[in-house]
């Protein structure tokens, strides 16, 4: 996966995360192990995680290059204390799991997560889990394409109205 499908796909988690989450703000309510359980389950399944794993490097990597802009000679001290950082910081991972799987296991019943356990196991859940990835990554591509071919239109008519109105365009 390049390196912009990457980003794209880890957007549309998070801002699928968002908005899973507002609703889960106003109710409290625990999960039970069992809920969580079967949350974890299908976090497996899916492969939730994958798209999170390179936010603690990405983010390392990002400071580290902020730094490195005012002092190169750090690069050593830099670059070493990276990849401490990076092996502190991994086990921060869990705690979004954990997070994610509250947000499942409190906006389904356990029933609906089995249902949803059998589903990713059948050969169509296997199939979605394969083709997802792919169809995310071109519908983005899309997505952007449509808006830049937008952008230009619409750049277009302000052009073409503005000069309706006296101005050099």
């Amino acid at each position: 996966m390049s390196v912009q499908a990457l980003v794209r796909w880890v957007a549309a988690g998070l801002a699928a995360l968002v908005v899973s989450a507002m609703p889960m703000a106003a109710s409290a309510q625990q999960p039970s192990k069992s809920s969580m359980a079967l949350a974890n389950e299908i976090l497996d399944i899916k492969g939730s995680l994958q798209i999170f794993e390179t936010v603690i490097p990405g983010v390392v990597e990002k400071s580290k290059a902020t730094l490195l802009q005012m002092n190169p000679n750090l690069f050593k001290d830099v670059d070493a204390i990276g990849n401490d950082l990076r092996k502190e910081f991994a086990p921060r991972l869990a705690v979004l799991r954990e997070e994610i799987a509250k947000i499942y296991a409190t906006r389904f019943t356990e029933q609906e997560m089995k249902d949803t356990i059998a589903f990713y196991k059948s050969p169509l859940g296997k199939k979605i889990l394969t083709e997802e990835p792919n169809f995310v990554d071109r519908s983005m591509a899309a997505a952007q394409d449509w808006a830049v071919k937008l952008n230009d239109e619409v750049l277009q008519r302000f052009r073409a109205e503005l000069r309706k109105r006296g101005h050099p365009f």
